[in-house]
């Protein structure tokens, strides 16, 4: 962010020339072990007797659901519980009808307190209400109820806050909770908005599993190349899709993060107040580092590269090469995978932990 400049945590382990897979689960195993066994011990130790809250606070496609699952990933979902405010609002405004007959409808109804009424609280929930926002205080009754669903869990949330006047709620939401006494913390993510254009302008997504990939950053082990159209794509290699459907781009994504432009200003600028509150510790992500210091700290392979393709004697070929692009204060920087982002992750959060 212009301005704001989190401090690197670097990768590299002394000695250690392995390259790794990242694209597999085996892969990383191996290297979060290489990389971060230590920390991993430390948490696996700590998730033994107790949990935590964890508050991901970056912006719109920063990676704050990949970071949480690939948490989730190391120490297993019976540990982790990955909780989408956007996701829990969504699925009871589709389910309205039938929640509200079930014991869900008259304990949300019960424990709801705020400076509307409950049916218009409702109404703004299902859309009824033209340009009613849906109240804060509901949106704590409905994740109230859903962390029950994950007691003794670790919880990541994301998507509180979401406005500028919930800072403060997420503050003290451990004690609103009655979630234990567990210790809680920001994940805050610093992300080039150039790197987010470029992830959505690019982006495809597979018709049949919804699964999401990209053209340029993140591409499939099957790909095809169209003649007619006189254009390459990719083939979804998801294993629970095994229909070899085409990937395609979703209608307005090649306009890139302008259509985004008001939500990332909103993001930033909750980003900055959660930035500089006390009291609460911050886990500080870069997807980002700078040309001139990515070797010192990183290894090639935890770089992301930018592919292409090209028919060579009628066969297809991936060209795969560095990828630059300028973050927000103008500087040249290369963009971090998301493994090694979660290495710098489970660092710092080992050693909150610890004090």
């Amino acid at each position: 962010m212009k301005g704001l400049e989190f401090p690197v945590v670097g990768t590299k382990v002394p000695g250690l020339t392995k390259k790794f897979d990242l694209n597999s689960p085996e892969g990383r195993k191996a290297y979060f072990e290489a990389k971060a066994g230590p920390e991993i011990a430390k948490i696996k130790e700590y998730l033994d007797k107790k949990t935590f809250v964890a508050y991901l606070i970056g912006k719109k496609n920063s990676g704050k659901g990949t970071y949480s699952q690939i948490f989730a990933e190391i120490f297993g979902a019976d540990k982790i519980a990955l909780v989408s405010i956007g996701d829990i609002v969504r699925n009871t405004s589709a389910n309205w009808d039938e929640i509200t007959k079930t014991e869900k409808y008259k304990k949300l109804k019960r424990i709801y307190r705020g400076y509307i009424s409950f049916d218009d609280a409702v109404n703004a929930l299902l859309g009824r209400t033209q340009g009613a926002l849906l109240p804060t205080e509901f949106i704590l009754a409905l994740l109230k109820l859903e962390i029950e669903n994950h007691k003794g869990k670790t919880l990541f949330i994301d998507g509180l806050p979401r406005d500028l006047d919930q800072v403060s709620y997420s503050l003290y939401f451990r004690d609103l909770i009655d979630y234990r006494d567990d210790p809680d913390m920001f994940i805050l993510i610093d992300i080039p908005e150039s790197v987010i254009d470029e992830r959505i302008k690019y982006r495809v997504v597979c018709p049949n599993c919804k699964n999401t990939r990209n053209t340029k950053l993140l591409i499939t082990s099957k790909y095809g190349y169209d003649e007619k159209k006189n254009e390459f794509y990719l083939v979804c290699d998801s294993p629970r899709c095994k229909g070899g459907f085409r990937m395609e781009p979703k209608e307005g994504d090649n306009l890139g993060i302008g259509p985004i432009r008001s939500r990332l200003d909103k993001d930033e600028q909750i980003l900055r107040k959660a930035f500089a509150l006390h009291g609460v510790p911050k886990v500080l992500l870069r997807n980002h580092v700078s040309v001139a210091d990515s070797s010192k700290y990183f290894d090639d392979y935890e770089i992301t590269p930018e592919y292409s393709f090209k028919l060579d004697e009628g066969k297809i070929k991936v060209v795969e090469k560095p990828w630059t692009i300028k973050d927000d204060n103008g500087v040249e920087s290369v963009s971090l995978l998301s493994a090694p982002v979660v290495v710098t992750m489970l660092k710092q959060i080992a050693d909150i932990l610890e004090d």
